[in-house]
This record gives structure tokens, sequence and C-alpha cells, in this order.
């Protein structure tokens, strides 16, 4: 890593974003229950859908039969994952 204050603040700001996506992922695949479950749910889908909202309606979900997958937290990852190689 470059060593520069900046750098090293954006490589970790990028971490915890893909993390707060990864949470999300894997929150869409339980049902919301209880009041701790659905603020949890309510502060990851604050905090990642400014960036994947405008992602969505470029790419829409890929219908599979009667489910759809959502394509959108993919491009997330692998674009947040070049952008840490790049300041990394």
């Amino acid at each position: 890593m470059r060593g520069t204050a900046f750098g090293l603040l954006l490589y970790y700001a990028l971490t915890i974003l893909m993390v707060l996506v990864i949470v999300r992922i894997v929150l869409s695949w339980f049902p919301p229950g209880g009041q701790l479950m659905h603020s949890v749910q309510g502060f990851v889908f604050t905090a990642t859908e400014w960036l994947m909202g405008p992602l969505r309606r470029v790419l829409p979900p890929l219908q599979l039969g009667g489910a759809a997958l959502a394509l959108s937290p993919l491009g997330i990852l692998l674009v947040i994952g070049v952008l840490r190689g790049l300041v990394a």
C-alpha cells in the first residue's frame, strides 16, 4: 500500500463498503424477524442503497424461472475489488 493517509483511509472505506454489501447479500436470504434484525437490515440497506440503486436500474435482475438473481451486488463487489487493488 502506498503509505499515504488518504490511500489507507480509502482502502479501509472500500473494505467496509465491501463487507456491508456482502452482509446485505446474506441478509436478503432470510426473512425479516425481530426488532434487532429489522434495525440491522435497515442500517445495511441505507448504507448500501445509494450505490446499488443506480446500478440496479442499469443491471436488472436475471430471471431464472420463477426466481431472480440480482446482478448489482456482484457488479459492486467487482468494482470495489478493482478499486481496492488500485489503492493497495
